[in-house]
């Protein structure tokens, strides 16, 4: 597809690169969850990794590039989960990482991020401030920078994804074909990477990126064409609470996207519970946005048959008790 910084020729190369733990995640209809929702749901769980999300895919692209050029460190900010990924690569191929995060990001994401060797530097206030602050370490160091959504090594990571969804869209093998993909929108590297290739190889499948009313940043661009940047996020979604979309990313998701919806805290906890009641799943609130869009227009994906990317599964434990109000 013309116009986006991403190819899928790039996109393939990097199956070769990507550790296969990482790749070729279950895919399957989850047959349990359609009476309520209304319509055929297939599963993508990105959650059966070692890091529990989709975003190693980027980080070992990164991080093999840095290691072949003889680097040596790189910096990253994150919500949690790109921080762990860029942990467990930089592991493996002897890279120090450092990751900038929230003092408020979930305990067990930061947790995390330690135990894979990343040294972990906490701001006060949100990403967007961990942003400013990892950029300044990568200016005072000399090293380099992982930003997640405008590194196009995480947007063609995080396309792999799309190869392994266009395997089961027209002209191929679903019964019944797949008629959508539903997509966590945050900073944008899984939208418009997975957009990009579905749009190449399945022009068909309707792409319709979610994200919280509470933090709406990219989606108001989206709908208005250009950058729209918020002076707060209110969501229990940390992982898509970004403020500030990033232009080039932007305009990628403009060529790629069909539509792009907001959902509420409410229609998201329900997506979380159902994905525990009807498929056995633990997910993170940002991983339950493609249920909760469902959940919020039954009358449009009525008798459809909708794909929903189960992003990531890092989830305070203490937390998911008080928002599914179970006794886990």
């Amino acid at each position: 597809m013309a116009g986006t910084r991403i190819d899928v020729g790039r996109v393939r190369a990097a199956r070769e690169v990507i550790d296969p733990v990482f790749l070729d995640t279950p895919l399957y209809r989850c047959e349990a969850l359609e009476p309520e929702l209304g319509c055929a749901v297939s599963i993508k769980l990105e959650t059966a990794n070692p890091v529990r999300s989709f975003k190693a895919r980027g980080t070992e692209l990164v991080t093999s590039l840095l290691a072949g050029s003889g680097a040596r460190a790189a910096v990253c900010a994150s919500a949690g989960n790109l921080g762990q990924a860029l942990a467990w690569s930089g592991r493996g191929r002897g890279i120090d990482v450092t990751v900038v995060a929230s003092r408020s990001a979930p305990a067990a994401k930061l947790d995390r991020i330690r135990a894979l060797g990343a040294e972990l530097e906490l701001v006060d206030g949100d990403f967007d401030m961990a942003r400013d602050r990892a950029a300044a370490i990568a200016a005072r160091d000399g090293i380099r920078l992982v930003e997640d959504s405008l590194d196009i090594e995480t947007c063609e990571g995080a396309a792999t994804i799309g190869l392994e969804l266009a395997a089961a869209a027209p002209p191929f093998n679903a019964t019944p074909p797949l008629d959508a993909v539903l997509i966590a929108l945050g900073g944008g590297a899984m939208a418009t990477g997975v957009g990009h290739v579905l749009k190449a190889l399945a022009p068909g499948v309707e792409v319709i990126c979610v994200q919280p009313l509470g933090a709406p940043a990219m989606t108001l661009s989206w709908r208005r064409g250009s950058v729209v940047t918020t002076g707060s996020t209110d969501t229990i979604a940390d992982g898509v609470a970004g403020r500030r979309p990033i232009p080039a990313v932007l305009d990628d998701l403009l060529l790629v996207a069909d539509d792009a919806v907001l959902v509420r805290e409410a229609s998201i906890v329900a997506g979380m519970r159902m994905l525990l009641d009807h498929a056995g799943l633990v997910v993170e609130p940002s991983a339950a946005l493609g249920v909760a869009a469902v959940l919020e227009d039954r009358d449009r994906f009525a008798g459809r048959h909708v794909a929903t990317i189960v992003c990531g599964g890092n989830v305070d434990m203490d937390a998911y008790r008080r928002w599914v109000g179970m006794a886990l």
